[in-house]
């Protein structure tokens, strides 16, 4: 959602991580207004009824109105309501909440339960279809092209009108009813007085607001004075979308709803989008109402959605996405996929193996580190270990010394790409081959890591010896992972043909060039093997490679002919960071560190339009006095509580500021909040508008766990 990125940063004035002495500035973690999604679809055995109306009373109790009566919300479902049974019996065709109460309209009267029951009175339109309650107890009825004003039992007054009623309202600082029927605005005094106050085409809603009268278009929003009834500006059509179907004044913002969706204007004009099975059950809007709690209920057409806004600390946060990767990803101690074959239906998933287990292993397992460092937590530390080891076996398991699987799982259960899985020596096992830079690139990152954290000496020995078995493999490759069948990878090579092979406009070359110095220092660091730092500067002085580091990041574009330069990779930007980590840390010299330095600020400087609190955190432990820590807080808020991948459209929108298409598939001036665009990893793009997986999808926590708990460990965050 599109909230203001303020946030509390204070300066420090002693104490705390390296960073964060350097940096000058920490995140304080405060309370904030999170939002999340309770979906309430209807009943099975309701299915085609069409839904009319939502509201709640001032008890908490949800009440919906659809042509087949009155549903209530009840273990999960809308179910038809028999709480009062002598409702049950009556044609309702409309209600309201007045004083906080619930007001029905029936075929013969309106009346209420509240108030002793003594609220009922006789209004003698049977055709009546809708409802406004007045100041006091009178109230407006809609029936066919007339109105019917009531005051009393026994005061109507019959008012013709000409046109079918879109809907009543009721303006209680200026005691006067108003009605949409047709092209017409009508005003009704409480005395019976009737005018036509405004007209325009395609009116469908109204809202009303302090200062304000909102009236929803087919083409946007109009904005008259409450008064005059004069149109104050011309149409609003910056919006999501511009078919309006119903307005409702919430607190301090606006809500919106359409056949795409719901939205919400905030005070300061900022858009709060809500759209897609993320937050609706689904987008045909038909009606909004502020709910129990400050919570918003969005009735569809086949459901409620209640929007919740809840006090959450982004350590909650964290809490929150602990709980769900462990549940439902941990496979062997991978963090692993979790898909469903009906959309949205945990209880229909199943754990796989990804391509990219190891990658996204140690990710999670990075994050966990981290959480350890900062809180010395018993259950932090279990984890670590126990990812660790589905990590350390993706070496042990393969014939190859040094070579790790992609992923690995029991045999007789793969369901694609089995000619990529080879038997273990174990034949209950089997492992799946062609590993990739990006495997290792993540083993180099979370093995050292762990080796710096741990408390254990004999598991810190471990890691180390999985960096060195790994990079002697590499090195006695002649700087290529070699499968199984004695070949290459596909994207295991680091050899100085296949790197500088590339133009300096692709990104390769630059990117092979930082992941295997960051694998050398790396292993010259804890292994203290000459071997790897002669390599390295083998690397530089015969090869140009710290020439290839210092390629500066914009001179990275589309090269004719070269299938690896059609546009900018995400997947590389990931790779990148990640190497960043230990380029810098590990450097040979403070010289070289300085350059690395710049060349991960270069590569900074062009990610900052995503707001990624990784890159952001990776580039801050360089020392970085200014590393856009409100935007990462804004990010880390701003990501949704639901992980899976629901499909998402934003290319329609109205509202958004559209660019031209260009290499590095920037689709809008501004980046989305990661609630409102499409589920991704951090090798996803953040400016892709539209995706998804169906539904069957859901991510783990890790993408906002490694960020958040890296924040921790530099110090950038504190509880």
């Amino acid at each position: 959602m599109k909230k203001s990125i303020a946030i509390q940063c204070i300066v420090l004035v002693a104490g705390g991580f390296l960073i964060a002495k350097e940096a000058g500035i920490v995140y304080h973690d405060q309370p904030f207004i999170q939002d999340y999604s309770e979906k309430v679809p209807l009943a099975r055995e309701l299915d085609g009824a069409r839904m009319m109306k939502v509201r709640a009373d001032r008890n908490g109790r949800i009440l919906v109105l659809s042509d087949k009566g009155l549903l209530q919300v009840h273990e999960g479902w809308l179910k038809p309501d028999r709480l009062h049974r002598p409702l049950a019996d009556m044609q309702i065709r409309d209600f309201d909440v007045h004083q906080g109460q619930f007001v029905y309209l029936t075929d013969e009267a309106a009346l209420s339960n509240a108030w002793a029951g003594r609220f009922l009175v006789r209004h003698k339109r049977p055709d009546a279809a809708q409802l406004a309650m007045g100041a006091e107890f009178d109230f407006l009825v809609a029936a066919g092209e007339r109105v019917t004003l009531v005051h009393g039992q026994n005061t109507t007054l019959e008012l013709p009108i000409g046109d079918s009623i879109n809907q009543l309202t009721f303006d209680p600082s200026r005691r006067h009813f108003l009605m949409l029927a047709g092209s017409t605005l009508w005003r009704v005094t409480s005395d019976g007085d009737k005018a036509a106050v405004f007209r325009h085409e395609k009116m469908n809603c109204l809202g009303l607001m302090d200062d304000a009268l909102l009236i929803g278009t087919s083409d946007g929003c109009l904005r008259l004075d409450p008064v005059s009834f004069e149109q104050r500006s011309g149409i609003e059509t910056k919006l999501p979308c511009t078919e309006i179907r119903s307005i409702t004044p919430i607190g301090d913002k606006t809500w919106f709803g359409t056949p795409r969706g719901a939205f919400a204007v905030n005070a300061d004009g900022a858009i709060d989008y809500y759209a897609s099975k993320r937050w609706l059950v689904d987008d045909g809007v038909v009606d909004i109402a502020a709910g129990p709690g400050g919570s918003v209920l969005v009735l569809s057409q086949t459901g409620l959605s209640i929007i919740h806004f809840e006090p959450m600390t982004l350590a909650q946060k964290a809490e929150h996405f602990d709980r769900l990767t462990r549940q439902r990803h941990i496979r062997y101690g991978f963090n692993s996929a979790f898909v469903m074959s009906e959309p949205g239906e945990k209880s229909t998933g199943t754990l796989i193996d990804e391509d990219n287990d190891g990658l996204w292993t140690s990710m999670y397992l990075a994050g966990e580190l981290f959480r350890y460092a900062a809180t010395r937590s018993d259950e932090a530390l279990r984890n670590c270990y126990e990812s660790f080891e589905a990590m350390e076996r993706l070496t042990e398991i393969t014939p190859m010394a040094g070579f790790p699987a992609r992923s690995f799982d029991r045999a007789g259960y793969q369901v694609a790409d089995k000619s990529r899985w080879q038997p273990a020596s174990d034949a209950h096992w089997v492992w799946k081959a062609t590993t990739s830079s990006d495997e290792i690139v993540g083993h180099f990152f979370a093995y050292a890591i762990f080796a710096e954290i741990v408390p254990d000496r004999a598991w810190r020995d471990r890691a180390v010896t999985l960096i060195d078995a790994i990079m002697d493999h590499i090195v006695r490759n002649d700087w290529y992972l070699v499968d199984y069948d004695g070949k290459p990878t596909l994207w295991g090579r680091w050899h100085p043909e296949y790197v500088n092979q590339f133009p300096r406009q692709v990104g390769d070359r630059r990117l092979n060039s930082v992941e295997i110095i960051a694998f050398l220092q790396t292993a010259w660091h804890f292994t203290g093997k000459d071997l790897y730092r002669e390599k390295a500067f083998e690397l530089f002085e015969k090869h140009g490679y710290l020439d290839n580091i210092m390629i500066p990041i914009w001179e990275i574009g589309h090269v004719p002919g070269v299938d690896l330069a059609t546009e900018w990779n995400h997947s590389d930007d990931e790779l990148a960071f990640l190497s960043y980590w230990n380029l810098y840390r590990y450097a040979f010299n403070e010289e070289l560190r300085e350059r690395y330095r710049q060349a991960i600020e270069g590569h900074w400087q062009i990610e900052r339009p995503e707001r990624n609190p990784l890159w952001n955190f990776i580039y801050a432990d360089t020392g970085a006095e200014q590393f856009d820590l409100v935007e990462s807080i804004w990010t880390l808020k701003q990501f949704p509580l639901d992980l899976i991948g629901w499909d998402i459209r934003n290319s329609s929108r109205s509202d958004l500021a559209f660019l031209e298409p260009n290499f590095r598939q920037q689709s809008t001036a501004e980046v989305l909040p990661p609630d409102e665009r499409p589920m991704s990893k951090h090798n996803g793009n953040a400016f892709r508008l539209d995706g998804g997986a169906g539904g069957r999808y859901e991510f783990s926590g890790d993408v906002y766990l490694l960020p958040y708990w890296m924040g921790r460990y530099l110090g950038i965050i504190r509880p």
